[in-house]
């Protein structure tokens, strides 16, 4: 019997073997093979203490989510518990300014008028870390603006190391480049996080010629809100997996909100990552995570919709009853591994079968809970049936493509859908994003719709669409929705676009570079949102001023 609190990837993973995990690109992230031990998120109410009887490590996050470490043996065990809602595993993330900063009205706000820069807000940097060195992140007398920087990546106890603006002032200090890195040794390797910080609240100092420095307040390239303070969080790469996972993400947004809290101050988060995994419907438990966070009030969680929207890894239909289809999957050579989602409406029979480049065929599945195993030539299919969540009627039907040696077979496979009595009809498809596969494998007519990523999915948080700030034309890589479906109402997704192709944004180590993504567009809205939240407090004052003078 399946365990109906488990997600169905977590139930498939603790079915496979330890071979068919390793030849996978998801099953096994987030198990550690030596210890046997997984990190899954939990879902629970009530208290925590019977979960820590059992678990190896509990991480309590806010709104009764937990992170936890526990023995792969004890999951169903876990699972029995009555305080324990629902489990899942963690899932890979991937990545996702002076014109940008003028057709995206920020020069307008920060005029006579308004003169709004941030002041009094915090802007959260959940990402690859910050190069901290840089003057666009220092006040003018050279003392920093990152009230807190958390690198999970370092050892310590949180697990990482906690650096405060004290311990960076000290580290900025030290004259000798060595010792500046041994008080404080976080470094931003791939420049990322730099990059996103310097556009949503970078004050440009970096730009400023020596005769400016003392004459001006920012540079021409300074960000959206260059007087906030930061808290930056470097996210860990855990067992190295090469991408943080949701669960490293949904601690490092625990963690500043919680900042945020004991700070009393207004603050905005940028999450620039996002994964195709799931039904894309805002009901995973990351989603429904941040959902909760945003939901406590002076709080605005913002969500690159991702680079999927030209990508080939989405397709989708609706079938009558009675009728076939067949979807056209290619796969490039040296494909190490993939796998197709199929989500569907769980009342409609809907059957599968698959048909490699050779014309071989398996099929029409079983329609059965649990894993299925078929080997068709040289790849594996591992097949899984799913279940309905507690918070979705959607079905999953997994199929992870292994290869019996190095690669699985190239070419056109097939997958064929035969409608039985269907209601809705409805089906989409989603494959890993395309950082994930090799260059041509993808749906032969995908739909550019439901592209965008995952936790951009959210129903709270702003989904950040890009565009071309020269052109004024939407960007063809950016993710689109139409919608997202929560229980009982739909919403329109993206919220909104912002400047993301050749955005000009300080780079590690120094000087200033052009970026583009939707990585990148999400800071324009972040730091508009501190803006926003910066004039909301002086309202707020100055009708308290009113009101009792």
């Amino acid at each position: 019997m399946e365990n109906q609190k488990l997600e169905n990837l977590l139930n498939l993973a603790m079915d496979a073997t330890e071979e068919e995990r390793e030849k996978s690109q998801i099953l096994e992230v987030g198990y550690n093979p030596i210890d046997r031990e997984w990190d899954l998120i939990i879902k629970y109410s009530g208290n925590l203490e019977e979960v820590r009887e059992i678990a190896v490590r509990v991480t309590e996050l806010l709104n009764e989510y937990a992170i936890i470490t526990i023995r792969e043996s004890l999951i169903d065990r876990l699972s029995a518990l009555p305080q324990v809602e629902y489990v899942e595993k963690p899932k890979r993330l991937y990545f996702q300014v002076v014109n940008g900063r003028r057709v995206s009205c920020i020069d307008s706000v920060q005029g006579t008028r308004f003169r709004l820069y941030g002041q009094g807000t915090l802007v959260a940097v959940i990402d690859s870390g910050i190069d901290y060195t840089l003057p666009d992140f220092r006040h003018a007398d050279g003392s920093t603006r990152i009230r807190y920087l958390w690198d999970q990546s370092a050892p310590g106890e949180l697990p990482g190391v906690e650096y405060s603006a004290e311990q960076i002032n000290e580290a900025l200090q030290a004259q000798n480049p060595l010792l500046r890195r041994e008080l404080v040794p976080s470094v931003d390797t791939s420049g990322h996080g730099t990059a996103v910080a310097g556009i949503a609240a970078g004050n440009g100092r970096g730009s400023l010629g020596e005769s400016q420095e003392g004459m001006q307040r920012f540079g021409i390239n300074a960000g959206v809100a260059p007087e906030s303070e930061l808290i930056v969080v470097k996210l860990g790469t855990p067992r190295q997996e090469g991408f943080p996972r949701t669960t490293e993400l949904m601690l490092g947004v625990d963690y500043a909100v919680r900042k945020a809290i004991e700070l009393e101050m207004p603050m905005a988060i940028n999450i620039s990552f996002g994964n195709s995994y799931g039904a894309h419907n805002g009901q995973s438990l990351l989603e429904r995570y941040l959902d909760s966070v945003a939901g406590l009030g002076r709080i605005s969680i913002c969500v690159g919709a991702g680079n999927e929207g030209r990508g080939a890894g989405h397709t989708s239909g609706v079938l009558r009853s009675g009728e076939e289809k067949e979807i056209e999957l290619a796969v490039q050579e040296r494909e190490t591994g993939l796998n197709v989602q199929v989500w569907k409406a769980y009342t409609d029979d809907m059957k599968i079968s698959l048909i490699n480049p050779s014309g071989v065929r398996v099929g029409p599945f079983q329609e059965i809970l649990g894993a299925q195993r078929f080997t068709i030539g040289q790849t594996e299919i591992l097949l899984y049936y799913g279940k309905p969540s507690p918070y979705s009627t959607r079905q999953e039907i997994f199929i992870d493509f292994l290869p019996r040696e190095t690669y699985v077979a190239p070419g056109i496979w097939r997958i064929v859908l035969n409608a039985g009595n269907v209601v809705s009809g409805r089906y989409d498809m989603w494959l890993p994003g395309i950082s994930a596969l090799n260059q041509g494998s993808g749906f032969a007519y995908p739909s550019p719709e439901v592209t965008i990523t995952i936790p951009s999915t959210a129903s709270r948080v702003i989904t950040v669409g890009a565009y071309d700030a020269l052109t004024l034309t939407y960007a063809d890589f950016s993710g689109r929705g139409p919608k997202v479906e929560p229980e009982f109402w739909e919403i329109v997704k993206p919220d909104i676009a912002a400047p993301g192709v050749k955005v000009t944004s300080v780079a590690a180590g120094g000087g200033y570079a052009e970026y583009t993504g939707t990585s990148f567009a999400t800071p324009f809205v972040t730091g508009a949102a501190a803006l926003l939240m910066e004039w909301g407090e002086r309202v707020i004052i100055l009708l308290f001023i009113t009101y009792f003078s």
